[in-house]
């Protein structure tokens, strides 16, 4: 039976990229509904803030809000709008505020400033681009450069895991590693605690790529054994023997999700670096 869907909006006096974060968490842990998301973004007047309520559907659909705004008068009116139309509502801004007033002793200024155009903003778009020119083995920079270096057959996940590291914050490279072919030579003289091998479920392998030749309308991957699944088992054993005498950690990706695939690679390249230099912490 499906179930009706839920529309969750986001009030909000800049872009409301921060209320969107955590409406698509909040949303995650209800797989089974239909959450749809709606930005009122750049709210700055009471006319505005009456116009996006106008546009919501209480009647016809179930509706939630999520604000995130600092002026203290539209604040108040959307918490009063929420209540007045009987709207589940959760201020996301409010009770942050409120603890760093209670541990500063001062008020908070309510004044819109962007968020994230900062040191570590512009650290996390050169990670990103990093990670775009050190792609699939295509090296621009020395592998020393990097802070994690991902390792695995083709299509275990290494670009879209490098791509979202580097939008952590994380120099991320990439490197395919292809059975009778050897590794750049920078693989052999990167620090060890940096490389984490990637590995995935043979049959699971084998569809992926499947999908991936049938896209392409390429005849020569069954010549070639890209799909072929004894030979995908080959070739996956002798990866595996490649990674072990690079003496790397080798994540499976076969049920994960990127976001959990990229906690799992951050910590364990942390744990490894923090045991080679004596406890150095390594963060972004």
């Amino acid at each position: 039976m499906s179930r009706p869907p839920v529309e969750l909006h986001i009030i909000a006096d800049s872009t409301g990229d921060t209320a969107a974060r955590v409406a698509r968490a909040a949303a995650a842990q209800y797989a089974d509904h239909d959450v749809r998301i709606i930005r009122h973004p750049r709210q700055s007047s009471l006319d505005g803030l009456h116009d996006s309520f106008a546009r919501m559907r209480p009647e016809q659909v179930r509706t939630v809000v999520f604000s995130t705004v600092v002026d203290e008068a539209l604040r108040v009116r959307v918490t009063q709008l929420c209540e007045e139309q009987g709207l589940p509502h959760a201020d996301l801004l409010e009770p942050a505020v409120t603890a760093l007033s209670a541990v500063t002793g001062q008020a908070p200024e309510r004044v819109v400033r962007p968020v994230g155009v900062g040191e570590d903003y512009f650290k996390r778009v050169a990670a990103m681009e990093f990670a775009i020119a050190n792609d699939d083995g295509n090296l621009s920079n020395h592998l020393r450069e990097a802070d994690i270096v991902l390792i695995g057959v083709s299509r275990t996940g290494k670009t879209p895991l490098s791509m979202y590291l580097g939008y952590l914050g994380y120099r991320t490279a990439n490197i395919p590693l292809v059975p009778g072919i050897a590794p750049p030579q920078q693989l052999q003289e990167v620090q060890r605690w940096k490389i984490v091998g990637l590995t995935i479920d043979p049959e699971r392998l084998q569809q992926i790529r499947g999908r991936r030749v049938r896209a392409m309308g390429s005849p020569q991957s069954h010549r070639d054994g890209y799909t072929d699944l004894v030979k995908i088992f080959d070739e996956l054993d002798e990866v595996a023997q490649l990674q072990r005498s690079l003496g790397c950690p080798v994540i499976e990706t076969t049920d994960l999700a990127l976001e959990e695939a990229a906690g799992r690679v951050i910590e364990v390249v942390q744990r490894r670096r923090e045991a080679a230099a004596g406890g150095t912490s390594f963060s972004r």
